[in-house]
């Protein structure tokens, strides 16, 4: 579900515990976002603040595509 946020890490040459920081989130609140677990939108709206990016480029949503 948050592959894209820690590829986005590696590119930019930081650690999950960097974001800790740069985001202002909790050890547990990252534990969740490594396991895929749900997460609030507010630490969402963190990590994208802290990144400049939108939380489609962090994030995917498991499932069907189809619209039907």
């Amino acid at each position: 579900m948050y592959y894209r946020l820690f590829d986005i890490l590696q590119r930019r040459g930081l650690k999950k515990t960097d974001l800790l920081k740069l985001a202002g989130i909790s050890a547990p609140t990252l534990a969740k976002l490594s396991k895929g677990e749900t997460v609030t939108t507010e630490v969402i709206e963190r990590i994208c603040n802290a990144l400049n990016v939108q939380p489609g480029d962090i994030m995917e949503i498991p499932g069907n595509n189809n619209l039907d």
